[in-house]
């Protein structure tokens, strides 16, 4: 009973909607903004490390598929973005392909490859990092930590999607060469995390469409999705990952995620 208790805790669970909606009052949108997004950064901050293994589709405009096998890893470190690990384990051309990222908060983060193909690492310059990952409808960009200083924010409303109360979020790159202009998000009320995020090019057009389902709840606290999708308005493409055999603080460490190992990563 006890236990059962502290897990319905708001010092563990964070506040309510309603006790959000009464903190978020006299907020101009750009504040609130900002507070919906620090929120969901410390509903999510304390996992430590965590793996997971990752099924890629790939589809065309003609709606013809490949599929990619991947394992990946990620790391919290305090004061500054997290470290993540991605390997890729199928088809055989692909196998054995890794990426390593180092997010940070205001800097550009620090991402290599290592193709087994040639036997060597690749540094991503910060000028690609829109460019697809592994002929996928997901950037380079979009594989770093979401560090809430990368942003400025605008709240623009409340409504409701699919049934789920939501706050839509505007946000906006800070960092150089994004393929961004900006990013509009529906976040879950509850969950303090996304539904569906649209995001805008650099001519302010809409590209493509990502959405989250199938969430499910580890450690009592941490949120994680089953399924992600994204969409291509312009390309008609599309990419969907399937999330499976999600593990928590399983004791990794800083030399997991260094470059010196990519190499090594199996």
């Amino acid at each position: 009973m006890l236990l059962t208790a502290l897990c319905a805790s708001p010092l563990l669970w964070g506040p309510t909607p309603e006790a959000r909606a009464d903190a978020y009052a006299g907020m101009d949108p750009e504040q609130k903004g900002l507070a919906i997004a620090q929120e969901a950064d410390k509903r999510d901050t304390g996992f430590v490390d965590m793996t997971a293994d990752m099924r890629m589709v790939l589809k065309n405009r003609h709606g013809e598929s490949s599929e990619r096998q991947m394992r990946m890893r990620t790391k919290e470190v305090s004061g500054d973005g997290d470290m993540s690990l991605s390997v890729f384990d199928t088809p055989h051309d692909v196998k054995g392909t890794a990426m390593l990222t180092h997010s940070h908060a205001l800097e550009a983060d620090d991402q290599w490859m290592y193709l087994p193909a040639l036997k060597r690492v690749k540094r991503i310059a910060s000028r690609n990092k829109s460019g697809p990952f592994m002929g996928s409808e997901f950037a380079f960009e979009d594989l770093g930590s979401q560090e809430v200083e990368k942003y400025a924010y605008k709240w623009l409303r409340d409504e409701e999607l699919d049934g789920h109360p939501t706050h839509v979020v505007e946000r906006y790159p800070k960092y150089d060469y994004s393929g961004y202009t900006r990013q509009v998000a529906w976040m879950d009320k509850g969950m303090m995390q996304p539904l569906k995020v649209d995001y805008y090019d650099r001519k302010n057009d809409l590209l493509k469409t990502q959405t989250f389902s199938g969430y499910n709840q580890y450690l009592d606290q941490f949120w994680r999705p089953n399924r992600m999708y994204m969409i291509n308005h312009q390309t008609h493409k599309s990419t969907e990952l399937s999330w499976s055999n999600y593990q928590f603080r399983v004791g990794l460490k800083e030399r997991d995620f260094d470059r010196s190992g990519l190499k090594r990563a199996r």
